[in-house]
């Protein structure tokens, strides 16, 4: 079956490799761990261009690195959404009662960007089946409407770690569960070490080195 993955980006980074030295992963083999019967011939990955950070310049640079990394690998096209900076009024959470402004850093577009694409490529016929890789239940209703009014099966991947450092407990998303044809709650320490890229690639540009910040420890 011609499977085409869906990712969302910013939802498995921080469900499954943020502050972990996995962070060198490799999505598509991910996918293909957590259903085998689903040949993947075109991955779109749905993510934002990080704004600077004091506290971590490299951060952004880190990320274009991984960004050629996931290009290197052929069939693979990253959708851009954008983050958006503005000041708001927060509660100050210790007494007296009291109000703050602070900065607050949101990304926009990406979760409209997947779900009108995954929409949008099964009405155009351009797979046989989709698999969408985020625990988000907002996807909930475009992954039904493919099943249901496109007529084709959806798989979805459940980011959330469940093994290893710092894991959380399994937190069971029962709407994708009930709106995907075929449905993986959460992946293990393993199956990420057991998907990562390769420490080098290449492109047209030149080499393509794994940051040393994501380097497992020797």
């Amino acid at each position: 079956m011609r499977t085409w993955l869906y990712v969302d980006g910013f939802n498995l980074y921080y469900g499954a490799v943020r502050a972990t030295p996995l962070r060198w992963l490799n999505p598509v083999v991910l996918a293909q761990q957590a259903f085998p019967a689903n040949q993947i011939i075109r991955t779109k990955y749905f993510t934002a261009a990080l704004p600077p950070s004091p506290s971590d310049m490299m951060q952004a640079a880190r990320q274009q690195v991984y960004w050629r990394a996931l290009r290197a690998l052929g069939d693979m096209e990253i959708i851009e959404g954008q983050f958006q900076v503005r000041q708001v009024w927060a509660p100050v959470a210790k007494p007296p009662p009291d109000m703050m402004r602070i900065i607050r850093h949101e990304e926009k577009g990406s979760d409209i960007n997947l779900a009108s694409h995954l929409l949008a490529d099964g009405f155009a016929d351009r797979y046989d089946a989709a698999i969408v890789i985020s625990g988000d239940s907002d996807f909930v209703t475009p992954v039904r409407m493919v099943r249901e009014i496109v007529g084709r099966p959806v798989g979805v991947l459940n980011p959330q770690r469940v093994s290893g450092p710092a894991s959380r407990p399994i937190r069971n998303s029962s709407g994708l569960r009930q709106a995907a044809s075929f449905y993986q709650n959460g992946v293990t320490w393993s199956q990420l070490a057991r998907a990562q890229l390769p420490q080098f690639l290449s492109d047209s540009a030149g080499s393509i080195h794994r940051p040393a910040e994501w380097s497992p420890p020797s």
